[in-house]
């Protein structure tokens, strides 16, 4: 079976207001995020499914992340699956910290990449 190439993005590429979908834990998350970023850890992928695709109802392109590509590369891929316009972020949340985009956490502590 040939499978296609998985499409990705590099972190300095997700334009401003994107919608990124962060499938890290609820711990990572804290540390911190992508603000605006639709929190779904991985394990509560398939349930919450439904708010993926309201979320990406207008033809809107899911930028997936988790801390370093992994988990994201999953669900990018069923996601596709699914007919939904996905990329995975490449090098995930530490690629985005080194590129220097903005993280926040819902505390107001300082953001890191747990």
């Amino acid at each position: 079976m040939n499978f296609a190439p998985l499409p990705s993005v590099d972190a300095a590429s997700v334009p401003a207001g994107g919608l990124v979908l962060d499938v890290r834990e609820d711990d990572e998350w804290a540390a911190g995020h992508v603000e605006g970023a639709l929190h779904i850890p991985i394990g509560d992928f398939v349930a919450r499914f439904g708010e993926v695709t309201e979320a990406v109802a207008d033809g809107r392109r899911a930028y997936v992340m988790c801390r370093v590509g992994g988990r994201s590369a999953q669900v990018t891929q069923y996601l596709v699956q699914q007919g939904i316009d996905a990329v995975n972020i490449d090098g995930g949340m530490q690629a985005w910290d080194t590129a220097g985009r903005p993280m926040v956490t819902d505390s107001g502590n300082p953001a890191f990449v747990l």
